[in-house]
This record gives structure tokens, sequence and C-alpha cells, in this order.
């Protein structure tokens, strides 16, 4: 299970998984088919339908929106860096608290209208700093202890000024990167409210709305979505870059996202020529890899994801209607901190590794990917957790924890150490962790009852019963930390460790953080606060340290990032930071 976290926006903006569905019926593949042989195109995939088409209410990825909206600036997918996009130029004052943006002339949206430094008030004042909106974008503007929000005004007709109440580093990056929003096409839902009171943008562009009916301003604009199928995109004629010679980009006329589920049909798809491009697992590259020269494509290897994979306890301590959320005996084993410790010690990465992801894989230390400049390695201190299940019965046994004649653990009171290990259904690789999970803790006498259930049952209870045990999951992640300040903030909505309830759910009792999970929480405030690099490295450093001794979260593996791509799709530039596509107008592909 991914979260689809909006500061990941390198990754967002542009990430694909690729193949073509043949599980369709003859007459809409054959009319599909008939159409594709007009005109130049690529086929990417899915495995799963979109969730909205309402940018600011998005949650989930991967996402169509990388391809049809962008914002004033972007990421270099090779280098992180920070380059224009909508913006042609950007100006930061010498406190450091306001930045002016500079349209570029001349843009329009996909349906011919112009664009104008309107819309990015709009975009910011109505839609994303809106409260009566629920967008996830919010979160990772708030500024300081105080959680204020930049204020977002017209200096100009091409002229945009972000002002922060303090000193932000990351303003940049997420005032920036938001995709900008057709004021002409959502004021009015915006402004309009239905009977309870809530602004009709709640209900506006959903997957239901007909594509064609959704305006953007990036490379491409959607034609037509068959649930389970596929969405199909055209060039955004109105798109501002150009090449050198004038010609408009992007090259390729048309992109198709085809949704296929299944992977294994998915591969069966791509082998037999039916997509252009398939992110692949470590097992599979195993197997195309012999095939690379036959098939003519290419596999690229990006480097480690800069996501996350990890095992989580509940910590919350709170009750609701009088009744703990967590069983109180569990309550107790999970939130001792040797148990934490042992756990971490006795999962067998390097097994994971070798047995799971063959070879193509990492062990994972921290919740900041390897690639960004504030990662702190173990050889400058961070704490590990060696596989060493000798140790992890010392420090049970330290902490009151006993052994029956069997092996069973026990705790102090004789209770039989057995919980529950929650995951998302559906996927083969996150099911065999999580038996690996289960075989390992056995070796310590735990028995961890391990039970993928359905996404949106998982997501309840994480986010809104609170009620389980643990869980084996994910994040995305980027280059910059504070796009995990949801995660730490105490309030945060993905702090789900110990997660409170949000604005609308049932209120809980006797809630209670750790002097650690303050200090964790502060710490990423003060990282946004330092605009000093040295600082912030500094100052995430310390947190890395926090997260890494006290175990919120134990980290398991980083995957390679691997891709099997035609090699009639030329211009690929492939990183982890960003997938296959971040480079997506530039790509062309060669007739054959």
């Amino acid at each position: 299970m991914i979260f689809a976290v909006w500061s990941r926006i390198s990754r967002q903006m542009l990430v694909v998984l690729a193949v073509l569905a043949i599980a369709l019926s003859s007459c809409s593949l054959d009319r599909f088919k008939a159409e594709a042989t007009q005109v130049p195109q690529m086929v990417a995939a899915v495995g799963t339908d979109p969730a909205t088409f309402n940018y600011a209410l998005n949650q989930s990825s991967p996402n169509v929106f990388g391809y049809i909206y962008e914002g004033l600036i972007t990421i270099d997918g090779m280098t992180g860096e920070i380059i224009p996009a909508q913006a042609e130029s950007w100006e930061v004052s010498d406190d450091n608290l306001r930045i002016t943006f500079t349209l570029r002339e001349g843009l329009k949206w996909s349906d011919g209208e112009p664009l104008t430094a309107d819309d990015v008030i709009f975009s910011f004042n109505d839609v994303y700093l809106n409260e009566e909106i629920p967008a996830p974008s919010r979160d990772v503007l708030r500024i300081g202890e105080s959680g204020a929000l930049p204020t977002v005004r017209k200096v100009g007709d091409r002229q945009i000024e972000f002002v922060s109440p303090e000193p932000f580093a990351p303003l940049l990056l997420y005032g920036g990167g938001a995709p900008i929003l057709p004021a002409h096409k959502l004021r009015e839902a915006v402004a309009t409210k239905n009977s309870a009171g809530e602004p009709l943008f709640l209900s506006t562009w959903s997957t239901g709305t007909d594509p064609r009916e959704i305006v953007g301003n990036g490379p491409y604009v959607m034609v037509s979505y068959s649930p389970a199928e596929r969405v199909v995109m055209r060039r955004n004629p109105h798109y501002w870059q150009q090449d050198q010679q004038g010609n408009p980009k992007p090259y390729i006329e048309r992109f198709v996202w085809q949704i296929i589920e299944n992977t294994d049909t998915a591969l069966l798809d791509f082998r037999s020529g039916g997509s252009d491009l398939i992110e692949i697992s470590s097992a599979t590259f195993q197997l195309l890899k012999k095939e690379e020269q036959r098939g003519n494509f290419s596999i690229y290897e990006g480097g480690p994801d800069t996501g996350t994979l990890f095992m989580c306890f509940n910590l919350n301590k709170a009750s609701r209607n009088g009744q703990p959320l967590v069983d109180p005996i569990k309550s107790r084993w999970f939130n001792t901190l040797e148990f934490r410790q042992a756990v971490a010690h006795a999962i067998n990465r390097p097994a994971m590794i070798n047995n799971i992801f063959l070879g193509l894989g990492e062990p994972q230390h921290s919740p900041i990917p390897v690639q960004s400049p504030y990662y702190l390695s173990p050889e400058e201190g961070l704490k590990t957790y060696d596989y060493n299940f000798d140790q992890a019965k010392e420090l049970l046994t330290s902490a009151g924890f006993q052994y029956s004649p069997n092996g069973e653990l026990l705790d102090a009171d004789g209770n039989r150490v057995r919980f529950t290990l929650l995951t998302n259904s559906g996927g083969r690789r996150i099911a065999t962790i999580g038996a690996q999970i289960k075989q390992d803790l056995e070796k310590i006498g735990i028995q961890a009852d391990f039970q993928p259930i359905d996404f949106n049952t998982l997501i309840n209870r994480l986010g809104n019963t609170f009620e389980w045990d643990a869980y084996l999951g994910g994040f995305t992640g980027g280059l910059e930390p504070h796009g995990a300040a949801t995660i730490w903030a105490l309030d945060g909505g993905l702090h789900t460790f110990n997660q409170a309830p949000t604005a609308g759910q049932p209120s809980i009792d006797g809630q209670e953080f750790a002097d650690w999970e303050r200090q964790i929480a502060e710490l990423y405030v003060r990282g946004a606060q330092i605009l000093d690099e040295a600082g912030r490295r500094e100052v995430y450093a310390q947190a890395q340290q926090l997260i890494q001794e006290n175990l919120p979260f134990i980290y398991l593996v980083s995957s390679l990032d691997l891709a099997a791509i035609r090699n009639s799709v030329q211009g690929i530039e492939y990183s982890s930071l960003s997938g296959p596509l971040w480079n997506l107008p530039d790509l062309r592909v060669a007739e054959d």
C-alpha cells in the first residue's frame, strides 16, 4: 500500500507504469487499434484506474495530473534541480520572505483561454488555501509552529508574489510546484454551496466527468476514459514548450494510459509487443533481461526507490466511547521500546533482498532517501538494526518478557505475544514480504497473524477507526524532507502510528504523545525554518536519529527502480527521482 504524499513532486508529476490491456472486448480493441494507426502514440500503463480528475482532492498515485497540469516550476528528473515551467523566472527577496514569479507570455489553457496571474491566485486563495476544501497540498504549505499559510497576491499582469510570515525553505518548491487550476472552469463550483453548505467543488470533476471537459495546462489533455481499460490523452495544442526550430512539444501526438490490474497479464502483453513501457519487479527483471535484444527493448535501472517500505505498530493509547483503540495488553507491548527494537533486529533484511528482491534492493534505514542531500548514512552515525535474533531475544527478556517451555514469547503477566499484521491485498511482493516477517518473528517466539485486506478497509482502519495492531505499508518520498511533515506533525494526516482524528471524525480521549515524538515534530518545523543548507542537514540528521532510535516505523528494504522500454521510444532519461517519463514532452517514437 502506497500513500501518495503530494511532496514527492518530481515523482508525482510524471510517474508512469505501462501496459496494454488485453482483457477487452474484441470490438473495443479493434476500434482502438484502428485509431492508433492514424497518429504517433506511446502506450504506458497503470495497474489501477484514476481515483479522481480533481487534482486538489487527489490522494492517490499514480495519477494523470502530471500530464495534464503544470505549476510555475518543475523538477529536473535527473538532477533534482528546480527549473522554470509556467513561470519563466522568479526572484527571492533579500529577507527570504517573498518570492515573485513571472509567468511566461501568451500562456493558454487547453481550451484556448488565456492563462493569467488570476488563475494562480484562484488556485491558491480559492482552492489550496481554502479551509473548506480538504486539499492535501495545504499541509505542506503550513509554516512554523503556528501552521500559518503563505499569502499569495497578484502584483502585475504576469507577476504573483508569495509571502511567508517567517523564513520557510520549501516555499519555492511547494508553492511554485503546485499545479495551476483553471479559474474560468472551476470558480463557480468553489463559490456555490450544496444543501449541506459545502462547496460544489468537492463533487466536481470526478472520474464520471467527460474527460473532454477537464481543462489543463500540461503537455497533454484527456479525450476519453474507459474504466478498467484506458485513459487516452492527446497533445495539448496550446502547451507552451517548443524546440529550437519552433516545433511544438510534446512530439508524441497521443499518449495512452492502459489499465491492467494483473501484473502477470501486463507482463505477457508487454512481451507480445502490446505496450511500450512497463515498470518491472526484480523477479520480472530476471526474465526480461534475457529477452532485451529479441524483444527490441532496453531495461533501465534508476537506483533505489525514493519511497519507504516499513512495518508499523499502533502506538495510540487513546479510547473512543470508553473503548481502547488498541487492546491495552498489546498496547503495552507496542509502546515498549525494547519490543520494537527486538522486532527490528528479528527481520532478516539480507534474506528479503536476496529471496524476494533477488539482489536488486538495499537495506533501508531512514525516511529520507539516499539521493537527498539531507540523508544521514550509517557511516555518518545513523543507528541501524542488523539481523540478530539473539540480540532481539536479549532485548525482550531485558524488558520483562519471558519464554514458555515451547519457545512462545510471553509478557510479564504470562500473556502470549500475538498480534495481527495488516497490509493491502492484491500485491504479490507485499504478500511475500509479510509472509517472511511472520516467519522471522516466529524465531523469537512472536505470532504475527498476517492479514492482507481490501485497500479501502485498510485506509478506514488506519485513518478513521484507528483499530489495528500493526501494518505493512509505505509512503512515497522526495528529496525535500518537509514533504513528510504531515507524517511527523502530531496532528498530521499521515501520523499513522499515533493518529489524531481529523475534522468531522469522532473524538478520542486520552491520547498521549511521547517526548521523542514531539521532538521529531519540532525538528521538522525547525528544518523548514532554516535557510542555511548546513543547518538544515543538521536538523534533519537529528530527526533521523530520533526516528531510528524510537522506531515509530521499522524500515525494511529499498527496491531498485526498474523499467523495460521499447527501443522505439527515444530520449528516455531514467532515474528513481522521477521515473521514466518525467521529460515526456521531449520523447519521440521512431517509425517502424
